[in-house]
């Protein structure tokens, strides 16, 4: 396992698929490497490969105001990175083999920041880190245990941005998870 600073030297000198080859910046990940909720991500968009940063577009700016209705910051109470760390081509869905190259990568944070939860946004993560046959539209919001890791599904901040008639079952997952957090942490 590598400590942060060569985790983040080994993701910025990747070349493990050919999204390096297009890539602006790694977006490696941001926020309190010491939390207890880890919030997961598919892969960066345009914004992201631009800045570096995750979820700091139109879908990050929803994200924020997602965690404030549960009293939660971005730079204080989470740690936000993506399954990949490479934008692909018009914002598609990451390919197998893109996350094959890259998980290591989350999976050396997970080892370093050791949190009691975590949130998969979106179809993508939850099919990574939960199940290979994960149904956001059936599953968003339940809670499984794996590896001592309490973990769970929401719809993606873009989908909600592109059907707005989510927006009540995500409020009732975000409560969920206000409340998770709160058992983990007693």
């Amino acid at each position: 396992m590598l400590d942060w600073m060569g985790l983040e030297q080994a993701c910025a000198q990747c070349k493990g698929c050919g999204l390096c080859e297009t890539r602006h910046n790694v977006v490696f990940g941001t926020g309190n490497q010491k939390a207890d909720l880890m919030l997961v991500g598919e892969g960066p968009g345009e914004q992201e490969d631009l800045t570096g940063v995750p979820f700091v577009g139109p879908a990050g700016q929803l994200l924020d105001d997602m965690l404030s209705i549960i009293d939660l910051d971005r730079k204080t109470d989470c740690y936000i990175a993506n399954i990949i760390k490479c934008r692909p081509p018009r914002n598609r869905d990451p390919l197998e083999i893109e996350q094959d190259a890259c998980i290591e990568y989350l999976r050396n944070q997970v080892a370093l920041i050791r949190p009691k939860i975590i949130v998969c946004l979106g179809r993508i993560a939850a099919m990574r880190l939960i199940d290979p046959k994960y149904r956001i539209t059936h599953q968003h919001g339940q809670w499984v245990e794996k590896n001592s890791v309490w973990m769970t599904a929401i719809y993606h901040p873009s989908a909600l941005l592109r059907d707005p008639s989510k927006r009540p079952e995500t409020f009732e997952d975000l409560l969920s998870i206000r409340e998770k957090l709160k058992e983990v942490r007693k």
